[in-house]
């Protein structure tokens, strides 16, 4: 019997996390005591005939959207069809910028991987088990928790002796933006831990000016960071802007987290714009979008790193050679990260979910490998949507 697709549901819902705000210029979340902020995604289901449901818990608003244009497409289609499915989604989100295509797709995935009974990563091709995590921060505040360079150094020794082998900073933002603080930060952290563990900065394009950027690259060049991510306000998107800072710098230049599109992606690597390169199941068009951006780095002999934790990274991890690190994100010693209540099986992207080598394990039942709580989900629904 070949499998279709009968109806797709996607729900809005939310959820708290304690002791959670935004910075002043109220775009970036950090540590903001006594708060309580309301945390918002979304859950997806694609029933079919088979009596198998692909399912996927992430997202935001602006892909949702875009899964309202699509998500009528792929009813009455085979789910299987994958490739097929990316195809034309990316060519009818042609004027976006095609995040709608990641749930979608990773919902599809996690079908064919309950419809073989195999994990998805053994769709893909087995490579790892297990993954080197590393600890990425919040941003910066001054709310007395990671307020000052000593502060992210302490904390950076309390990774260390958690077992994390690397450690991210993202720093001050908006009002509290301050590039001669950032660069006593780094060479904080880089005295305290550099020579224990891998380091990485990412100042999430906050930086105002090439010369800031040029002098916190000396900075990582001085306490020998791994990478240098996102540094300033091209937004991470300019080959000519990263290919001139790398030609200044020794840090390796991790970019591409911003880039949409495989053809871009792509663009940025063949012209020399950056050393590491950033895939997202979730901003990449799925795990089908995510996996060819790996390929594709490969072929250059470069590096592949995952934003983000979450189960579809954590497959995705699993069946590629050619990455180091699973980004534990985002952390601080005084608030959860923001996992969603919805995990009924155990599975955890907080600070304490490594073991004591420093990694984590990927989830090795059928499809994603984990269980969701959809009654948790509904029980604290905004809305919704079915197609069928």
């Amino acid at each position: 019997m070949v499998p279709t697709i009968t109806r797709i549901e996607s729900t809005e819902f939310s959820y708290p996390v304690e002791d959670l705000g935004y910075s002043p210029n109220g775009f970036s979340l950090v540590y903001e005591p006594g708060n309580t902020l309301e945390r918002k995604l979304f859950g997806l289901r694609v029933h079919t005939d088979a009596g198998v449901t692909g399912e996927y818990v992430g997202g935001n608003s602006p892909a949702f959207a875009q899964v309202n244009l699509v998500a009528d497409y792929l009813v009455g289609k085979n789910p299987l069809h994958r490739e097929k499915h990316w195809s034309e989604m990316k060519r009818a989100l042609r004027k976006y910028d095609r995040m709608g295509i990641g749930p979608l797709d990773i919902a599809l995935w996690d079908f064919a991987g309950k419809y073989y009974d195999a994990p998805i990563h053994e769709l893909l091709g087995t490579y790892r088990r297990r993954i080197p995590t590393y600890a990425s921060t919040y941003q910066g505040d001054r709310n007395g928790g990671l307020d000052s360079p000593a502060a992210f150094a302490d904390f950076a020794e309390t990774c260390r002796d958690m077992g994390y082998p690397a450690y991210k900073m993202h720093v001050w933002g908006g009002e509290w933006r301050d590039a001669d603080e950032l660069v006593e930060a780094v060479r904080a952290v880089g005295e305290r831990v550099g020579d224990e563990m891998d380091l990485m900065l990412d100042p999430a394009c906050e930086l105002e000016t090439f010369a800031d950027a040029l002098r916190v690259g000396k900075a990582c060049d001085e306490a020998g960071f791994l990478w240098y991510e996102d540094p300033y306000r091209d937004g991470g998107i300019s080959q000519h802007a990263h290919r001139k800072l790398r030609q200044h710098l020794d840090t390796p230049i991790l970019q591409t987290e911003h880039v949409r599109g495989l053809e871009p992606f792509t663009d940025f690597v063949a012209t020399e714009a950056t050393d590491f390169v950033r895939a997202d199941p979730e901003y990449d068009g799925g795990i089908t979008g995510a996996i060819k951006r790996a390929r594709i780095a490969e072929g250059f002999g470069l590096d592949c790193e995952f934003h983000a934790p979450g189960p579809a990274q954590r497959q995705c991890i699993a069946a590629i050679r050619n990455t180091n690190y699973y980004e534990m994100a985002l952390v601080h010693p005084d608030v959860p990260n923001t996992q969603p209540p919805v995990y009924l099986d155990g599975y955890a992207d907080m600070l304490d979910a490594i073991d004591g080598d420093g990694t984590v394990e990927v989830p090795d039942g059928p499809g994603l490998g984990v269980t969701y709580d959809w009654d948790y989900v509904e029980e604290n629904a905004l809305g919704g949507r079915v197609y069928e």
